[in-house]
């Protein structure tokens, strides 16, 4: 179907056909992959409280402002979806700055 509408002669349905032609390997690898879910939600859900937090403050006046709010609000929600502390992480990070250790890592829970 989506060949025929790159076919098709019709400049927008063409357009759309080739956005999904060009990207059919992995739109569909819900459909071959168990535990791939379908939808983004969870990225949606993911993302919700850095845009709330963005709309309610007004953004930031640096890059390095920006910096900081991007890291700070990964830092947040990466402790949210792992269960974990966020002041004790933040507490451990700091500490771990002012000692010249490295900080702890947020790929695995402790």
């Amino acid at each position: 179907m989506l060949l025929r509408g790159l076919f098709s002669g019709n400049p927008k349905l063409i357009g759309m056909c080739r956005e999904l032609y060009d990207h059919r390997q992995w739109l569909w690898t819900f459909l071959d992959q168990d535990g791939v879910d379908p939808t983004n939600n969870l990225s949606e859900r993911s993302l919700r409280h850095a845009v709330i937090w963005r709309k309610l403050s007004f953004g930031t006046q640096s890059a390095a402002g920006s910096r900081f709010v991007e890291t700070t609000l990964t830092v947040i929600e990466t402790c949210r979806q792992q269960s974990r502390d966020i002041f004790t992480y933040l507490t451990d990070a700091v500490d771990a700055h002012f000692r010249s250790r490295p900080c702890p890592s947020l790929v695995t829970k402790p």
